[in-house]
């Protein structure tokens, strides 16, 4: 399968580990384009769709206690198809700015090198879900997972995860963006948030021609 990068709208996904202000650039970005004029469609992985919320209530709550790695991968993967279909494709041919909080690289990094699965399976999973969607442009928020999970209170049962879980996680963060420099900013989490916006809108300004 191709990668598949979509010749109508812009295509811009968050990613990075716990604690690392995805939300929070996120919502800049959007604001900052909603300004400019732009129709921006700004959702997240798991839950940007009435399916996803109860995927997400599943993956990430404590009642649902321990789960098969395969079948966490196999229901993150269930969101992102239904993600997809219903929302980012139709937004995309509209021409719109679609942001999302999450996509298939948190599978590859969670499912696969946290959870150590076998990477490639993981990848010919989700494609196949996303029918290989790819973001124009992905913003990787690197933190330290000892910085980032200190961050907040109230750790969800992903986030309850141990050190060396994260740790994996975000190693499989840098290794996907080392592999296509391309379509992926990497930036320091630790830096101001202002500074952080002002290089994700630097980034973003080029592909701005494609949306309506």
């Amino acid at each position: 399968m191709q990668p598949r990068y979509t010749d109508t709208g812009v295509f811009i996904a968050f990613e990075g580990g716990e604690g690392g202000g995805k939300s929070t650039q996120s919502e800049l970005l959007a604001d900052w384009l909603g300004e400019r004029g732009h129709t921006v469609l700004l959702t997240r992985e798991p839950g940007g769709t009435a399916v996803g919320q109860q995927v997400r209530s599943i993956v990430l709550g404590h009642e649902t206690g321990d789960l098969s790695a395969r079948t966490e991968a196999l229901l993150y993967a269930a969101d992102k198809a239904e993600h997809v279909d219903s929302l980012l494709l139709p937004a995309l041919a509209d021409g719109q700015i679609v942001i999302t909080d999450r996509y298939v690289d948190s599978a590859l990094a969670y499912q696969g090198a946290g959870r150590t699965l076998d990477v490639a399976e993981v990848e010919q999973i989700n494609r196949w879900a996303t029918a290989d969607l790819r973001p124009h442009l992905t913003v990787v928020l690197d933190v330290d997972p000892l910085v980032g999970l200190a961050r907040f209170e109230g750790a969800d049962r992903i986030e309850s995860e141990p050190l060396e879980f994260h740790q994996r996680v975000r190693q499989g963060f840098l290794d996907l963006a080392a592999r296509d420099r391309e379509h992926y900013l990497v930036l320091p989490a630790t830096d101001s948030p202002e500074a952080i916006h002002a290089a994700v809108r630097n980034a973003v300004e080029p592909w701005l021609v494609r949306a309506s």
